[in-house]
């Protein structure tokens, strides 16, 4: 089994109600182990209304572009529609596959921004401070330590059932 970590965002409709559905649907297709606190997050390079984020770390024996598979297949049942880039009922990113790096057509791990983003790097430390950024060798502390942006990453309370709850 190897551990995978993947954001979760949603800026439309019922925030929080989108978060607890795409977990839900992760609990069908992979163990998920642990789940970040949830964050009101400002939008980065959209136009449209805060996000509601957090992080979720799994365990899986599925191949990283399966993975991939599943986590567009959840965006879609919950009406994703992609290249909307202003309202994201769910938008799921596999930001590490292990301490894999993966650079193919369809899929790059770690995600290309994610040691740029606060939304990313906040709930990563809450979860796993000390993990390493596969291509830079850096923890998420040390990433989150070195960030410049002044993006807003609030924390509005822990996600239902608590952070560290175990499923299958």
């Amino acid at each position: 089994m190897i551990a995978v970590y993947i954001g979760l965002g949603t800026n439309w409709g019922n925030r929080l109600q989108n978060i607890r559905r795409a977990v839900e649907k992760l609990r069908e297709v992979m163990i998920v182990e642990k789940i970040s606190s949830l964050y009101l997050t400002q939008p980065v390079e959209i136009k449209g209304g805060w996000f509601v984020n957090c992080v979720a770390m799994a365990k899986t024996e599925k191949q990283p572009l399966s993975v991939l598979k599943n986590l567009l297949q959840i965006e879609e049942e919950m009406g994703r529609i992609r290249g909307e880039k202003e309202k994201r009922t769910i938008d799921l990113d596999l930001l590490f596959y292990g301490e894999k790096i993966i650079q193919e057509k369809e899929l790059i791990v770690p995600h290309p921004r994610a040691h740029q983003r606060r939304f990313v790097l906040v709930p990563m430390v809450e979860i796993n401070p000390q993990f390493r950024h596969p291509l830079f060798g850096k923890s998420m502390q040390q990433l989150l330590k070195e960030l410049k942006d002044s993006f807003e990453v609030e924390k509005i309370g822990n996600y239902p059932g608590g952070k560290n709850t175990k499923s299958g």
